[in-house]
C-alpha cells in the first residue's frame, strides 16, 4: 500500500493518500480544496489514478475538495450519512466496507465532536489492519472539540472508548489535525497517555473538561458549513 500524509497550514489538517499499487486506484481522505491541485499532481506522479474521496465528517475550518475531485478526476465521493452532505455519491454508515483496489477501509462510527463523525480502519491486502485514520475523534493526546454542530462530549467518550479503544494497541492512529507537531501515534500510547481520555481519567472528569473549554467558533465556520454540506461545490 502506498500511503501519505499531508498537510494544510492554515487549518492544521491531516488529508491522507492511500493507493493500490497493483490496481492502481487511489483514495484520498480529508482533502483540502486549496490543495486539490497538489494532491491530484501527487496522485499521477505515483502512477495513481483518483477511485474516491472519503469524509470523517462534514469539517467547520476548512472546506473539502471533494467535489472538485470529482469533478477533476471521476472520484466517486463518501461522506457519512448522519453528516447532512446530500452531495454524496455514497452516504456511508457504520460498518461499511469502502474498497479502493485491494486495501480495505472499515466504516466505524465515531459521533461526539459532530453528530456524523466516522474513523476508517484500515487493511491492506487481507492482512489484519493496522491503522485508523480517527478524523477529529482521536487526537494524538486529544480529541476534537463538542461545542457545535450535534457535538456531545458524551457521546465522544463513549464512541473512542467502545469502538478506537477496543482495537488492537498497536494500531497506527492517523488523526485529521494536529496542532502541536504531532503525526501520528497508536492506541495504546493514547490509552496510556492521552490527558483527556486514557489513563485514569473517568468519563465525569472528561465532561466537565470539556464543558470548560470556551474555545471561540473556528474562524471559518460560516463559510466551511454550508460549502461542504455541497461538498465543497460552493463557487
Amino acid at each position: 500500500m502506498i500511503f501519505r500524509q499531508l498537510f494544510d497550514r492554515e487549518s492544521c489538517t491531516f488529508t491522507y493518500l492511500l493507493g493500490d499499487p497493483a490496481t492502481g486506484e487511489a483514495a484520498l481522505v480529508d482533502p483540502v480544496r486549496e490543495h486539490v491541485g497538489r494532491d491530484l499532481m501527487l496522485v499521477e506522479q505515483l502512477g495513481l489514478h483518483l477511485a474516491a474521496v472519503l469524509e470523517t465528517h462534514v469539517h467547520a475550518d476548512h472546506v473539502t475538495g471533494a467535489g472538485e475531485l470529482r469533478r477533476r478526476a471521476g472520484a466517486r465521493c463518501y461522506v457519512p450519512r448522519l453528516g447532512g452532505a446530500p452531495c454524496a455519491d455514497v452516504p456511508i454508515d457504520d460498518g461499511d466496507l469502502v474498497r479502493v483496489g485491494a486495501i480495505a477501509l472499515r466504516v466505524l462510527a465515531t459521533p461526539g465532536h459532530t453528530g456524523g463523525c466516522v474513523s476508517y480502519l484500515v487493511a491492506d491486502g487481507g492482512r489484519p489492519a493496522d491503522r485508523v485514520l480517527t478524523g477529529d475523534a482521536l487526537l494524538v493526546r486529544g480529541c476534537g472539540r463538542t461545542d457545535f454542530q450535534e457535538g456531545d462530549a458524551g457521546r465522544l467518550w463513549d464512541s473512542i472508548h467502545a469502538k478506537l479503544f477496543t482495537l488492537p494497541g498497536e494500531t497506527l492512529v492517523y488523526p485529521a489535525h494536529d496542532y502541536k507537531g504531532m503525526t501520528v501515534s497508536s492506541i495504546g500510547e493514547e490509552q496510556r497517555h492521552n490527558p483527556r481520555l486514557g489513563g485514569a481519567c473517568s468519563k465525569q472528569e472528561f465532561l466537565e473538561l470539556m464543558a470548560s473549554l470556551g474555545l471561540p467558533p473556528p474562524a471559518r465556520i460560516a463559510e466551511a458549513l454550508p460549502a461542504n454540506r455541497a461538498c465543497g461545490e460552493d463557487r
